[in-house]
């Protein structure tokens, strides 16, 4: 049950990307979320605050047309802690003709409070060019 959970709440968080819905994208993290991103700042994004304030530009990139969605998706769960691991297309569409292969790579540690799987971490990368 837990691991269903869990998919739900990472692919809703993706839904919400893709529709530039600053609310919902938001809304299933911890106060205290630590983001590493692939854009600066170097030593990530701290607190609810820094992380709702890095949407707005990412969704002017979705906005041209860019695609973010799910390749795959791996969940492991504890009864307290969980993390998820997922490979995404996040590219414009000549960015993935240039590059069909090339993934965006996230990990998501979550915490289970209040009945609630809530996202405390997330690590966002892409492979270094060749």
């Amino acid at each position: 049950m837990s691991e269903q959970q869990i998919r739900t709440v990472v692919e809703d968080w993706v839904a919400a990307i893709r529709s530039r819905d600053l609310e919902a994208t938001v809304a299933n993290h911890t106060d205290d979320i630590v983001m590493f991103d692939v854009p600066p700042p170097q030593n990530g994004v701290r607190g609810a605050a820094e992380y709702r304030a890095t949407w707005p530009p990412f969704f002017e990139f979705i906005a041209t047309g860019a695609r973010f969605e799910i390749v795959e998706l791996q969940v492991t769960a504890g009864a307290e802690v969980a993390f998820a691991h997922a490979l995404l297309h996040c590219a414009t569409p000549d960015e993935l003709r240039a590059h069909p292969d090339r993934r965006l790579r996230i990990t998501l540690g979550l915490r289970h409070e209040g009945g609630r799987w809530l996202i405390a971490h997330e690590h966002h990368s892409f492979p270094l060019a060749d």
